[in-house]
């Protein structure tokens, strides 16, 4: 079989294939929306049985907004507010969100919209990825809506990138199918890191996350964690690592049992 000649193909060809291979290849890490700008499009899969939804969304736009640069002309603080969209169905499931537990500075800020419909909610999303206005849109569905089909996913992430406004969308109970997010996670529970003060009190929140889809990174898994207000993310082999040392370190502090 003969092979193809390459070199009747331009020099920027290669360089774009390059290009292209060296950012598919970099991994995602928090705070990079300072180099290369917000994730306009996420879709975080998690089961309505555990509680880290929500959470790992809201930390993850938060990670975002928190590290986008401000341009020429704005404010040194952004104070835009935050649209927050559910169906009837996710809010039966996950609950409303609690202002009071929300971080202080959005507090303020969040606007809440109860959908009765897919489509209600959809329509909702879209318009508020028009208002520049808005910081960053977070929505919650139920399992897989007709409504939310590959047609209304392209066309969120068409408005996404056209008013530069971020969408991530959370997906209760739902099977991965098609979507043009240019994110997609799947999102569970993972145990807290000790309290540093107290080592009975509940420790920061964290999450397994698998980012199984990007257009420019590869796929991972991390345990991500809020320290403060900081995001941080750690392996998810080494944290499973960890964990089994400690279970087998504490097996052999455990006392025989006394034969009778």
């Amino acid at each position: 079989m003969s092979q193809p000649d390459l070199s009747s193909l331009p020099t920027t060809a290669f360089e774009d294939v390059a290009t292209l291979s060296a950012r598919r290849s970099a991994r995602w890490r928090p705070g990079l929306a300072v180099q290369q700008g917000k994730a306009l499009h996420s879709e975080i899969f998690v089961s309505s049985r555990e509680g880290a939804g929500a959470g790992a969304a809201l930390a993850l736009a938060l990670d975002d907004w928190r590290n986008t640069p401000r341009g020429e002309g704005q404010e040194a603080e952004d104070r835009r507010s935050v649209l927050w969209v559910q169906t009837r169905d996710a809010a039966r499931l996950g609950g409303r969100p609690y202002r009071a537990g929300l971080p202080k500075d959005l507090q303020a800020r969040v606007i809440h919209v109860l959908a009765e419909k897919a489509e209600d909610a959809l329509f909702a999303m879209e318009e508020g990825l028009r208002c520049r206005e808005l910081a960053f849109v977070i929505g919650e569905m139920s399992g897989n809506p007709k409504a939310l089909d590959f047609t209304a996913s392209r066309r969120l992430t068409l408005t996404a990138q056209k008013h530069g406004v971020p969408l991530f969308l959370l997906r209760v109970d739902a099977g991965r199918d098609l979507s043009s997010a240019r994110m997609r996670w799947e999102v569970t529970s993972a145990p807290s890191s000790t309290a540093e003060w107290n080592a009975q009190a509940p420790g920061e929140p964290a999450w397994k996350a698998e980012l199984f889809r990007a257009c420019s990174h590869a796929p991972g898994e991390w345990v991500l964690a809020e320290t403060g207000t900081r995001l941080t993310a750690s392996k998810a082999r080494e944290d499973a690592d960890r964990a089994v040392a400690n279970w087998t370190a504490g097996l052999q502090h455990r006392r025989t049992p006394r034969r009778a």
